[in-house]
């Protein structure tokens, strides 16, 4: 896992809560690479996101925009401090890191830069990352709004900072469900979905910290496609448990 780790579920409501942990650990003054699939509105998006950033500390934003169907360069982050990777469309942010898993998350071990994961960039900071979907062999196991373009849940090859996946915008677009059944059926050891406006820091203590306005929901399984949930609100830590 990356020493610290940072992960939203998304929204705009709680900027310092969301960022300044992230801001922090990247140092005094740091310069932070924004990377952001452009569908065609990256410069807007990137604007958004200095935004944010600029009311949760002293920091430089930088934008690295990767256009659709295009491929993240890892050596784009020679000069920055720390790295956000932005929402937008999961599967593109997917196929955007495909070609970099293993080297993003050595460069980032390396030179320890904090990683920030937003939305996609949250769910593509997994080992295992859902990128959308709203069936289940078929079942409708979430709002079809939540599919990320997606028919069946699709969980794909991810950077692999945490060893649980991840899914978003858990309490607004209605995704736990769609978490559950992926963990039930073994597509991953366990699970995290995280509300807007809510930040999951992974250290390297073996721990989990929450804080924001919403909830993390932990979702591990028991047996027999049966799982366990646990929800945690600010302040609340869960273990992070390794997996081979």
């Amino acid at each position: 896992m990356s020493s610290r780790t940072f992960l939203t579920g998304g929204g705009w409501d709680a900027p310092a809560e969301v960022y300044g942990p992230f801001l922090r650990a990247a140092g005094a003054a740091p310069r932070i690479g924004c990377v952001i699939v452009d569908e065609g509105d990256g410069k807007e998006q990137f604007a958004r996101y200095e935004g944010a950033l600029a009311k949760a500390g002293d920091c430089t934003p930088v934008p690295l925009l990767v256009p659709v169907g295009g491929r993240f360069e890892p050596g784009l982050l020679a000069d920055v401090d720390g790295v956000l990777v932005c929402g937008g469309l999961t599967p593109a942010y997917q196929e955007a890191f495909a070609g970099c898993l293993d080297g993003l998350r050595r460069l980032l071990s390396e030179r320890g830069l904090p990683y920030a994961g937003f939305s996609a960039g949250a769910a593509v900071a997994a080992r295992r990352a859902v990128v959308g979907g709203w069936l289940l062999d078929g079942v409708p196991v979430c709002p079809q709004d939540s599919a990320e373009d997606l028919a069946e849940v699709d969980v794909r090859a991810g950077l692999g900072l945490v060893p649980f996946g991840v899914d978003v915008h858990a309490a607004q677009w209605g995704t736990l469900p769609r978490l559950i059944a992926a963990v039930g059926r073994g597509d991953m050891p366990y699970g995290v979905a995280l509300d807007e406006n809510t930040l999951v820091e992974v250290a390297g203590d073996g721990h989990a910290r929450v804080s924001g306005l919403g909830r993390a929901h932990v979702v591990r399984p028991t047996g027999d496609g049966d799982v366990l949930l646990q929800s945690y609100s600010a302040g609340g830590t869960f273990p992070v448990t390794p997996v081979d």
